[in-house]
């Protein structure tokens, strides 16, 4: 899932419990669409993109410095053993701000809050497609509920 910076859901996934987060990614960000306020065509790219340790990947990395977007992505443990133990060969470290990082709370808390919804929750629905509908309706309920009353 790619959250806005208000912990409202922008882009979403549903895939098999036993596939990893990043596998799915580049398509995952292929579905990011934010309208511009002026109109005309959509934004594709955004700004910044926090993301936790699992997407640290090389292959992520590069996606995103192609496309001119800053990642603020964690460097595992393992990983900078790894650069570390090749000494000067083994490059600098990856940009990381801790303090752009705790926003990233903000996936955790639209998580949260779509599992108020307890078909969400529990997942009753056995094909994908028909959780993921139920995932729209939750997410849709979510973006109405923070429109500003008109009344």
């Amino acid at each position: 899932m790619i959250v806005e910076g208000r912990g409202l859901p922008m882009a979403m996934l549903v895939t098999a419990g036993n596939v990893h987060d990043s596998v799915m990614f580049e398509q995952l960000m292929q579905a990011v669409r934010v309208p511009r306020p002026s109109g005309g065509r959509p934004r594709t790219t955004p700004q910044v993109l926090l993301a936790d340790k699992a997407y640290s990947a090389r292959r992520i990395r590069c996606y995103l410095r192609d496309r001119g977007i800053k990642a603020c992505i964690p460097q595992p443990a393992d990983q900078q053993a790894h650069r570390k133990r090749k000494g000067s060969k083994g490059g600098r470290p990856p940009a990381f701000d801790p303090v752009l990082y705790q926003r990233r709370n903000l996936i955790e808390r639209c998580f949260n809050r779509l599992k108020q919804f307890r078909a969400i929750a529990t997942r009753f629905d056995k094909l994908a497609s028909r959780y993921r509908s139920g995932l729209l309706l939750a997410s849709l309920i979510l973006w109405l509920r923070e429109l500003p009353d008109t009344a």
